[in-house]
């Protein structure tokens, strides 16, 4: 049962992700070998590797993360507020800080995380990331040997399934159906490479990440059937 769970012990998280390089012409040969490989069957017949190189983020094998941002509740007495804060930069160093997090502030049992499609999205991809840097994955993203209710992932999207797999749910939609106010975004996931290699522009990244944490804690607030978060109760930290 959602309500059963304490929700000070939950982080909340999303990441934002662009291919490893801005071109496909800079990726080596071989690279660009594998990567034409790996999208045979996603392309239409008339649209080439190069050309689908755009969406090249959405693996952890071609891609890169930009942003991470996390989320969570806070309680003095009657009092609440959910804080938000984001990693970013260079990857290598997205990734340290946010294992560190892990860690030092979410590393117990009873601690969880929890994402918009995290189980197919969010959490392998920044666990192949970290393999592929180098580091050692920490113990909430290390589910070698674990049994399935021992994963300590939440995923809305999985939630709101209720077992039924046959489609994908938005997080745009969901909060649309289950009646959150819709932050005001100017952009999409589709525009992420565009703004971070065109426009250099990360601190929108960061804004459009953190807006979707929060999105994802109101959306899990909702299934709990519980009041949704004023602006006052979100800090920035």
């Amino acid at each position: 049962m959602l309500y059963k769970l304490n929700l000070e012990n939950i982080l909340f998280l999303d990441i934002e992700t662009v291919p490893q390089e801005e071109n496909y012409a800079q990726l080596e040969p071989e690279k660009q070998m594998l990567w034409e490989h790996k999208t045979q069957y996603q392309r239409k017949d008339e649209i080439t590797a190069e050309e689908f190189y755009e969406r090249a983020g959405i693996w952890a094998e071609f891609g890169k993360i930009v942003c991470i941002s996390v989320g969570f509740f806070a309680f003095d007495g009657d009092d609440r507020s959910f804080r938000v804060t984001s990693y970013h930069g260079a990857e290598t160093d997205i990734l340290k800080s946010f294992k560190n997090l892990l860690i030092e502030h979410f590393g117990q049992a009873k601690h969880l995380l929890c994402a918009h499609n995290g189980k197919e999205f969010d959490f392998p991809y920044i666990a192949r990331r970290m393999l592929i840097n180098g580091m050692k994955l920490p113990y909430k993203l290390d589910l070698f040997g674990k049994k399935p209710w021992e994963v300590p992932h939440l995923d809305t999207m999985e939630l709101w399934k209720f077992g039924d797999y046959k489609h994908f749910t938005s997080l745009k939609l969901l909060a649309n159906v289950l009646g959150i106010p819709s932050p005001k975004e100017d952009m999409d996931g589709s525009m992420v490479r565009q703004v971070y290699y065109d426009e250099k522009d990360l601190d929108r990244i960061v804004t459009y990440c953190e807006l979707d944490v929060v999105t994802t804690a109101q959306v899990f607030l909702r299934l709990r059937g519980e009041t949704l978060l004023a602006n006052s109760e979100i800090k920035k930290v």
